[in-house]
């Protein structure tokens, strides 16, 4: 089984940055599609970042926009998400998973605990 640990969520201004890391321990990840999802209270978890196991697939949601990168650390078994230009609509609760593709959709199987992020104006 494998366990997930999100990192590096808190506090900031709208336009500040933010990098969340999650590392996996358990099994390697280096096997399996990495990803982000977040959510906020009332709402349904929604796609954030993926990336394949080798990289060569990686999907954003629309609203990213450009302002995030997803990387992965296979060395660390890790998935890192670079976060620039913050905006207030995206505090949320944001959680690391493993799962697989299907297409361009990523289907989450194993999740992380989840880090907080909030963005004041």
């Amino acid at each position: 089984q494998i366990h997930l640990e999100e990192s590096g969520g808190g506090s900031v201004k709208a336009g500040d940055s933010l990098r969340l890391s999650c590392v996996a321990s358990g099994r390697t990840a280096s096997d399996l599609t990495m990803g982000w999802h977040r959510q906020t209270p009332g709402k349904e978890s929604e796609f954030v970042a993926a990336m394949s196991s080798s990289g060569d697939r990686i999907y954003y949601a629309p609203f990213v926009e450009g302002r995030f990168i997803i990387s992965r650390d296979h060395a660390k078994n890790a998935v890192d998400l670079q976060m620039d230009s913050l905006k207030v609509e995206d505090t949320a609760v944001y959680y690391c998973a493993t799962g697989f593709l299907s297409g361009s959709t990523f289907r989450p199987i194993n999740w992380g605990q989840g880090t907080q992020v909030t963005v004041a104006s």
